[in-house]
């Protein structure tokens, strides 16, 4: 395993995550590649345009956007990246925090990595003590 690629990868993630509280499309656009495509929890689909429009205009906004339980596989080129992520914030006047499964797809492309496909699935809170 390449571990600089990893560490790399890493701290690509957390950047992006750190982007995405601070709620400005433009330092969080750069870790897209423009082709990008997030399936969210609910088997909806979105690209990068609609969702940074979004967040342009104010109706999705983020105040928690951490992971852990970070893993990593590299392919050449291309990287798998696992985690369990607390995102919360409001979408469109609704406040909202969930806790997901989080998959990203990272390619390299001139020299950087971009996320082409984001795939969320929730985790249920445990029933029952």
């Amino acid at each position: 395993m390449n571990s600089h690629a990893l560490q790399e990868l890493i701290r690509v993630e957390e950047a992006w995550n750190l982007a995405m509280v601070q709620n400005e499309a433009e330092a969080i656009g750069p870790f897209m590649a423009d082709d990008w495509t997030i399936i969210g929890p609910d088997g909806t689909q979105s690209d990068k345009p609609t969702f940074l429009g979004l967040v342009k205009s104010g109706a999705l906004t983020h105040d928690v956007m951490e992971c852990d339980d970070i893993k990593v596989r590299i392919y050449g080129d291309t990287a798998v990246l696992t985690a369990r992520a607390v995102s919360g914030g409001k979408y469109q006047g609704h406040a909202f925090r969930s806790t997901e499964r989080v998959s990203d797809v990272f390619v390299r492309q001139e020299g950087r990595w971009h996320c082409v496909l984001t795939h969320l699935s929730r985790i249920a809170a445990p029933t029952g003590a």
